[in-house]
């Protein structure tokens, strides 16, 4: 594709967004940012949600990733549900009920001070490297198709990405991203639909003939149950999934903020089942075009790359298609980057703002305003750091370097909101809160390290997260009491 053509493209994107932002930011204000005055539309932010949670990373890193694994992240994707249900039936209840705008805020009221900023530097940290990673994926397509032509640094591709997103989410917030999500997530999965028309129409498949093939193909394996030893194995996939969608989203700022801009607890909750539900086609369709990927190179004895997460580009863009394919292959790839990068800039602003600087005790509106935005710039400088470090070191899937990672990160998160919600002890205010946390996912790291050789050739999944929690719930109840024993200065 002509870099000229792509770039006409990218200025459309943004001129829309743009446009959105400034209509949604109108009259915006702290409140507005954070939360959207609470006034968000159940059914947008729905579809919002599957944007920030289906990312750049699905649309690129998870076609490529059937050629490794086939259909199996699909056991992953039902155990989302479960999750969700979780989510939806006990801790969407409980933070409308505490009335919170972060809600990490629950561990404080929970055990004190310290649990609760060892939850909110977890979640910094972890949403950090998530989005970097997710803007890395965009980032690279972006250098590739287009600024490697023109002798651009990596650097300033990254530049530029992230001063976008900046330029749109800087005023209004969530509330434009609400609605700047739900634009971008009917930009990419229209997108993915059109590209696997394409690749249809030119291998000459209808419908039945597109069915018929992919599900004989290699790739449509999607159940395994023969050998529980294996990282592929359905339970391990299953369990970590419910357990991975508590974390990644009901103990997660980013996406929980949105829920928490909707008018209540119902229709709350009626946006959660229905983002659910609408997942399992979406995550379907994906798989389907990897695969639909594979066979179309295999059939034109096309090279495949070193990457498997630059499969998608190199076809889309390469002149092996059509230039529809290409087009809709850019529209896609940003809609679906910065429809999650966007929110979690945002999540990130609003964690750091009340849980760390806690700007709502400040009386001064136009101070809190003016913080707020330097900690958005902030943020933005950090992400662009990560991004490049991240380019440095990753050597696998993208997708698959953010669930191990969640596997360390997350587990703390949910074994301190699991002790919250499923004991009645109590902590004590002190630093050991957060050297359990700390010393938890290094544990789980040691272990992982040596399953095999301990555990006659077992391999961690994304389990590696529950056990991550367990570790944590552990060492918090060794370090708890009744509650009746408190005395004055525990809490």
């Amino acid at each position: 594709m002509s870099p000229i053509l792509i770039s006409l493209i990218i200025v459309c994107y943004f001129a829309i967004l743009l446009v959105v932002s400034g209509i949604t930011s109108r009259n915006a204000d702290n409140a507005s940012f954070f939360i959207g005055n609470r006034q968000s539309k159940w059914y947008i932010v729905a579809i919002g949600m599957i944007g920030a949670s289906i990312s750049g990373v699905t649309f690129i890193s998870v076609p490529g990733w059937v050629g490794a694994t086939h259909f199996s992240y699909m056991q992953v994707v039902f155990g989302y549900l479960i999750g969700y249900l979780v989510i939806g039936t006990v801790l969407m209840p409980l933070y409308y009920r505490l009335n919170v705008t972060s809600i990490y805020t629950y561990l404080e009221q929970r055990f004190g001070k310290w649990a609760y900023k060892t939850g909110v530097v977890f979640f910094l940290f972890s949403r950090t490297f998530g989005a970097s990673a997710r803007m890395y994926l965009v980032a690279n397509v972006l250098q590739i198709t287009i600024l490697d032509r023109w002798h651009i640094p990596f650097v300033v591709t990254v530049i530029l990405s992230i001063l976008m997103i900046w330029l749109y989410t800087n005023k209004g917030g969530i509330k434009t991203i609400i609605w700047t999500d739900t634009l971008q997530a009917l930009f990419f999965i229209t997108a993915v639909v059109l590209t696997v028309i394409i690749i249809s129409q030119q291998l000459g498949l209808n419908l039945k003939g597109l069915i018929a093939t992919i599900y004989h193909s290699d790739y449509s394996g999607m159940f395994y149950f023969n050998n529980w030893q294996e990282k592929h194995f359905f339970w391990k996939h299953f369990v970590g999934g419910a357990f991975i969608a508590i974390a990644m989203t009901g103990l997660d700022q980013d996406m929980m903020q949105k829920n928490l801009s909707c008018r209540n607890i119902r229709e709350a909750q009626k946006n959660m089942f229905t983002f659910s539900l609408l997942l399992l086609p979406v995550n379907l369709i994906f798989l389907s075009l990897g695969a639909l990927l594979f066979i179309f190179a295999e059939k034109y004895q096309i090279p495949l790359p070193e990457k498997s997460d630059d499969l998608y580009p190199m076809i889309a863009t390469g002149g092996y298609l059509n230039i529809s394919a290409g087009i809709f292959f850019i529209i896609g790839i940003i809609a679906a980057a910065y429809s999650s990068a966007d929110s979690a800039l945002t999540a990130l602003t609003t964690s750091f703002s009340v849980d760390v600087l806690e700007i709502q005790k400040l009386n001064d509106e136009t101070k809190k305003t003016r913080l707020r935005r330097q900690v958005h710039l902030g943020i933005s400088a950090v992400m662009l750091l990560v991004i490049l470090a991240f380019r440095a070191i990753n050597n696998t899937s993208v997708i698959d370097a953010i669930f191990i990672a969640a596997g360390y990160t997350y587990g703390p998160l949910l074994g301190i909101f699991a002790f919250g919600l499923l004991t009645r002890r109590q902590l004590r205010n002190n630093f050991l809160v957060l050297l359990i946390a700390l010393l938890s996912p290094l544990i789980c790291y040691f272990i992982n390290q040596h399953s095999s050789q301990w555990f006659g050739g077992y391999k961690f999944g994304y389990e590696l997260l529950i056990l991550n929690g367990l570790i944590t719930f552990t060492g918090l109840l060794l370090i708890s009491f009744r509650q009746e024993r408190m005395v004055m200065g525990d809490v």
